[in-house]
């Protein structure tokens, strides 16, 4: 036998993204095929593989694995040790172990494949079965309960496979080879719908109805992957505003999910990359442009709708029996409360307005919202990161291990550290009440169980009263504050692995400053252990605090008495306070005048509800960041002009707020306006960048703050600074918001800790 045949011995360890998603059968069809033998094995830390033949076939073998690798696994590292040969006379696939508290990856929630579509009309044991699913599709993180990924640690443990399953289950070289959620019609889960008092079973009767409710304009509470959705004809405008009602919705836009791509298509424009995103196997949400309208209550006068395909097989099958191709599908909960997975609860307070409710037997565990993105710059950015990307951990070169990072107050998600990942949970919510509370002390509980979490560091923002701090500071370990927009950024240096100073620019809308102010739109120099405030926008005051941000025209007249003083009297005729009773723009003033509960605030947020006000195209919010979005939409495609403005110490507006009334009273267009201000951010950025890099020789821009998920500015802001030489770093696959908050606290804490300033 030549050297190069000669048998060899090798261990492989294959770290990432590697359960829950067929990899075991994988590995063994790859090994039958390279006629290697020895076995494949699950673990808490990833999959192990032992595998004798010559050198040249393994390695062949290995670079399969990187190139082959199933869709929805993510292969971060293969490690392989040269060991004393076993003479295996065999190939096979065996016992999961859980053997130390290091852990693989978590699969999220997949969509279903077209493998199980197809079958849902081919096996006779699975015709319209709205629970198919394999290897390389189905529930994953929701149903999941602790590690390694066996069926016993899922919600699917009440289900006993049938014989026909079974084997299937057993049978290595079947799609559903140890899937765990496998079932059919025989010895699954299935759906009821609830209606008038009444509970039926039958599924044809079930699906049938459901469609027939949706066609005739009625609401239905649909339980989901994740969580409740309501439902209801997203061309019926009498539904839609009935499902407004019932939901205390006012103002926000729903999403909708279309029968296929086509039927999309008559909708929305789709581009290529916005095509890719609706067609992947995370299914997230898509904000895309109007072409036909729906019901007007949809996207309530935005020319954009949110979007998504069917992802469950329920979806399909619903759609099979509809006449409508597109249906209002939103978060099944009431006004700020986390997304209810109960039955019963979703029965008696769902229930309590829709039509019918419909249910099905096997329980959610870790409740998880539709996620949403976007497409710029022909890049994905995700607004909000849930079903199909949680808790895929973001890859670091630093030590995360034993850090738990509370996040923010809105849009919260916490993050874990493991190692050098950092695992960001679902999305939670905004921590204003009760309810969702729970909600994130029960998700942190379970992913400090789920991996192998000792919190031996928390790390909050530094706003005292949020309950994300008070939960840190309740865990009784060493802790550390750091500040909201240093946060911010590091958050998008930790997504690009960046450990160096940069240049940051933050724009959101409430951050606690380290002056005790409330800051916004901040200019950084600074890197994952410091920041230099360089300079911000102009402090402003808030008059009656929080209020204002649900009446823009309080931070409208705040700019004004700042530019104008108590001659802001003067200018109380302008349109935008015309609906504003007189004793209120009265007591604002006096609150202006006297510094009566008006903290200051340098925020980017409060700077474009400002202006939307002015221009009156939004007055009074109905939702959060209504205003700049509103003002946004009015942006027109072909203006580069600006406004003046002066970067110092701070950076003055007064001037544009001067030409802005003075353009007004000419009556000049306020979309020629609202682009010309929009303009004047970007090139307040530029002009800072450029700055930077004369003075301290920096090139490396990082974007970061809920502001950067205005399309107009991220786009303009990017190819500005890329045609004038800069690196420049914005968010993909974390939100800008603050739903990435907690990673960047994360990653300072890691930093500060490696520098011994814990």
């Amino acid at each position: 036998m030549s050297k190069s045949s000669e048998s060899v011995n090798n261990r492989i360890h294959v770290k990432g993204l590697v359960q829950g998603v067929g990899f075991r059968p994988f590995i063994y069809r790859l090994a039958i095929r390279f006629g290697l033998l020895g076995w494949v094995e699950n673990r808490n830390d990833g999959v192990f593989i032992k595998v004798e033949g010559s050198q040249e076939t393994i390695n062949d073998f290995i670079d399969a694995i990187r190139n082959e690798a199933p869709q929805a696994s993510n292969v971060v590292s293969i490690d392989t040790q040269n060991i004393t040969l076993e003479n295996f006379t065999e190939f096979s696939i065996i016992k999961s172990e859980n053997t130390s508290d290091d852990v693989t990856d978590v699969s999220p929630d997949i969509c279903v494949c077209n493998e199980c579509i197809d079958d849902l009309k081919t096996q006779d044991h699975r015709i319209d079965y709205p629970f198919i699913n394999c290897t390389n599709c189905g529930p994953r993180f929701t149903i999941i309960k602790d590690l390694p990924y066996d069926r016993g640690m899922t919600t699917m443990a009440p289900f006993i496979m049938c014989e026909q399953c079974n084997s299937e289950y057993t049978e290595i070289l079947d799609r559903r080879f140890h899937a765990q959620p496998v079932a059919c019609n025989t010895c699954g889960p299935i759906y009821s719908l609830h209606q008038n008092g009444s509970k039926t079973e039958d599924f044809q009767e079930v699906v049938k109805e459901c469609a027939s409710l949706l066609d005739d304009g009625k609401l239905v509470a649909m339980k989901g992957m994740g969580g409740y959705h309501l439902a209801c004809n997203a061309v019926d405008e009498e539904a839609v505003k009935k499902l407004r009602i019932a939901k205390n919705r006012d103002g926000k836009p729903f999403a909708i999910m279309a029968r296929n791509l086509n039927s999309l298509k008559t909708y929305v424009a789709i581009n290529i990359e916005e095509e890719n995103h609706l067609t992947s196997w995370q299914r997230p949400i898509v904000l895309l442009k109007d072409l036909k309208k729906l019901a007007p209550s949809v996207s309530v006068g935005f020319e954009s709708t949110g979007a998504m395909l069917p992802y469950m097989p329920f979806h399909f099958l619903l759609f099979e029996k509809m006449k409508t191709d597109v249906i209002v599908l939103t978060s099944g909960n009431i006004s700020d409360e986390p997304i209810i997975i109960d039955n019963k609860k979703a029965i008696d307070e769902l229930g309590s307005f829709c039509d019918a409710v419909l249910t099905y037997n096997r329980d959610i565990h870790n409740r998880t919202d539709d996620s949403a993105s976007f497409v710029t710059n022909n890049k994905g950015r995700l607004i909000r990161r849930s079903r199909g990307f949680t808790p895929t951990p973001t890859r670091l070169n630093q030590n995360v291990d034993g850090i738990f990072a509370a996040g923010a107050e809105l849009v919260n998600c916490f993050c874990v550290g493991k190692g050098q990942q950092a695992i960001l949970s679902q999305h939670i919510g905004d921590l204003k009440n009760l309810e969702t509370l729970e909600f994130y002390s029960e998700s942190a509980e379970r992913f400090k169980h789920l991996f192998r979490v000792k919190p031996e560091l928390a790390v909050y923002d530094m706003h005292p009263d949020y309950l994300s701090t008070k939960y840190a500071k309740s865990l009784n370990i060493p802790g550390v504050a750091v500040q909201h927009h240093h946060a911010h950024i590091a958050s998008c240096m930790a997504e690009h692995q960046l450990d160096e100073k940069v240049i940051g620019i933050a724009l959101d809308g409430v951050g606690y400053g380290d002056d005790g102010k409330i800051w916004g739109g901040e200019f950084f120099v600074c890197d994952l252990a410091d920041y230099d405030r360089v300079t911000y926008f102009d402090y402003a005051k808030m008059p009656g605090g929080d209020k204002a941000t649900k009446h823009p025209w309080r931070m409208a007249l705040s700019y004004l008495h700042k530019v104008y003083g108590k001659s802001v009297r003067d200018y109380l005729e302008l349109d935008f306070l015309k609906d504003v009773p007189e004793f209120e723009i009265n007591l604002i003033l006096d609150m202006l005048e006297k510094n009566i509960n008006t903290p200051l605030t340098s925020s980017t947020g409060r700077l474009f509800d400002a202006m939307s006000a002015l221009l009156n195209i939004c007055t009074k919010a109905s939702f959060h960041a209504e205003a700049p979005m509103r003002l946004e939409a009015e942006c027109l495609a072909d203006l580069d002009d600006h406004f003046e403005y002066d970067i110092q110490e701070s950076i003055c507006l007064d001037a544009m707020f001067e030409e802005v009334v003075m353009s007004l009273n000419k009556g000049i267009d306020r979309r020629i306006l609202a682009t010309k201000f929009h303009n004047t951010i970007i090139n307040i950025i530029f002009a800072f960048a450029k700055k930077m890099r004369a003075e301290r020789g920096l090139d490396k821009v990082v974007l970061s703050g809920g502001s950067f998920q205005n399309r107009y500015i991220l786009e303009r802001t990017e190819n500005l600074l890329i045609e004038n030489g800069f690196k420049v770093y914005s968010h993909l696959e974390t939100p800008a918001n603050d739903g990435s908050l907690s990673l960047g606290q994360l990653v300072i804490a890691a930093k500060k800790r490696e520098l011994g300033q814990i």
